[in-house]
């Protein structure tokens, strides 16, 4: 979607007066004594490095360039994945829910405010070096997720970025996705948290995914910055802009540069040495106010959550219905059988599709269209049409024979995912629901498994304990 006009790049004033320029490291965290879970994730991405010697003996990628951390940490397990995150969280004692909690007097689950709760854009990345010709790159990203300097505090969110052939050392955002474009490419994010750190920020760590000429497929981080959210006496930093240089290397190593050839060329002119640091790879980003209605959403949303803006709407359906099924219906608290719902059984395998969750994003925003104010307003009706939608929508698609495996930065499968994913919505339209394409004979799906339907609650909610 195009960006009004004054948003479109920081003003000149605010260039020069309201970006705040960083060059932090992660909270100086000590990186010679670790004992976190997913240290091992760390160490195997600086151990294996045959593949990014050769790349970089070869010229074909900066020495700052890691193998991406944030990438190694998603492909160990769900631990870091949104998908967790939406569960609920039970209690100490795991007889209730710490997250979720119903308001009798509201009839709904109990708004829960958190120490963080804001909304960030990404604007851009200025200077990324641009790997050598050996090296085809399938996508360029950033990962983000909150962190202290050891731990990680959070789900790893991913964006996808464009850039232009004209221009390939910038990369940029799209702020306020909506209509057909990708929300994987909504630079408009929510970020909530409740831990009580002070040293907690946001850890941001560009990569590509890439193979090379012999066929080897890969992800490389080309820089990390890290922004933290409080000040040295405990308050909140302001909403404004913030330019924060990129250091090489990992997040747990030592200050590295991502394009050491830069400092060498700098000059020990004044001026000239000021022009070589502003070449230094940066990230644009936007800590911005939340508007009444965002916030109202937020509070109802799990306590610890990174994602899109433009689907947050979604996760509150996902959370209401949530907290009708275990806190509302639910015939007594030791009631702990599988619970027959879809939604709850299916809406977490969205997170890690985004290509479903925009086709239930455009079907929802299709079907909102055509009702009334006052059916606007009736929370218990929407819930009633957004079933309705899902229905119609996302489990015919998640169960087809014909829609391809979701994998990261293919894109063939992903061109082949998008375009039966439109021919589906559109046949939905024509014949006025999924009901014809699921009793056709052209469109295969998958055995019925009572699992598709089934909700463990105790086998999917997380422990309170900490993100180690």
């Amino acid at each position: 979607m195009a960006k009004d006009k004054e948003e479109e790049e920081p003003s000149e004033e605010e260039t020069e007066e309201d970006i705040e320029v960083a060059d932090e490291t992660a909270g100086g965290a000590d990186i010679l004594k670790r004992t976190d879970s997913h240290w091992s994730a760390v160490k195997k991405a600086l151990t294996e490095n045959n593949t990014l010697d050769a790349l970089t003996t070869m010229g074909a990628v900066p020495a700052g360039f890691r193998p991406s951390t944030l990438a190694q940490l998603l492909d160990e397990g769900n631990q870091f994945q949104t998908a967790s995150f939406l569960q609920p969280v039970l209690t100490p004692s795991n007889l209730s829910f710490q997250d979720l909690v119903w308001s009798p007097e509201k009839g709904n689950i109990q708004p829960r405010p958190t120490r963080i709760s804001l909304v960030m854009t990404l604007w851009n990345c200025k200077g990324i070096p641009f790997p050598g010709i050996s090296i085809q790159v399938l996508s360029r990203h950033i990962r983000l997720c909150l962190f202290d300097g050891n731990r990680i505090l959070s789900n790893i969110h991913t964006v996808r970025a464009t850039w232009q052939p004209k221009n390939p050392k910038t990369w940029t955002f799209s702020p306020r996705v909506s209509g057909i474009l990708p929300c994987i490419l909504d630079g408009d994010c929510f970020i909530r948290s409740n831990d009580p750190s002070p040293d907690i920020g946001l850890l941001f760590e560009l990569g590509i995914t890439y193979h090379n000429s012999t066929g080897e497929r890969g992800e490389l981080s080309c820089g990390w910055a890290f922004l933290k959210l409080f000040d040295s006496s405990g308050f909140p930093i302001p909403s404004k802009t913030y330019e924060l240089f990129l250091n090489g290397g990992t997040p747990y190593e030592k200050r590295v540069e991502v394009d050491p050839s830069i400092s060498r060329r700098a000059s020990s002119n004044v001026f000239q040495h000021m022009i070589t640091l502003r070449k230094q790879p940066q990230l644009l980003v936007k800590l911005r106010s939340i508007s009444t209605r965002s916030k109202g959403i937020l509070n109802l949303l799990p306590e610890v959550l990174i994602g899109s803006m433009c689907y947050m709407h979604l996760i509150l359906f996902y959370r209401q219905i949530l907290g009708d099924v275990l806190l509302k219906d639910r015939p007594n608290v030791q009631h702990a059988d599988l619970i027959s719902n879809p939604i709850l059984a299916t809406f977490p395998k969205l997170m890690e599709q985004p290509d479903i969750m925009d086709a239930l994003r455009s079907s929802w925003a299709e079907k909102e269209s055509t009702l009334k104010r006052s059916e606007k307003r009736d929370r218990e009706f929407l819930k009633s049409v957004f079933v309705l939608v899902y229905h119609d929508t996302v489990y015919p698609l998640l169960q087809s024979m014909s829609l391809p495996e979701y994998k990261w930065a293919e894109e063939e499968s992903e061109g082949t995912r998008w375009r039966i994913i439109a021919e589906f919505l559109k046949k939905n339209r024509e014949r006025g629901g999924s009901l014809p394409s699921l009793l056709s004979l052209e469109s295969p799906h998958k055995a019925f498994d009572v699992m598709e339907t089934a909700y463990d609650f105790l086998g999917e909610a997380r422990k309170n304990s900490p993100l180690i």
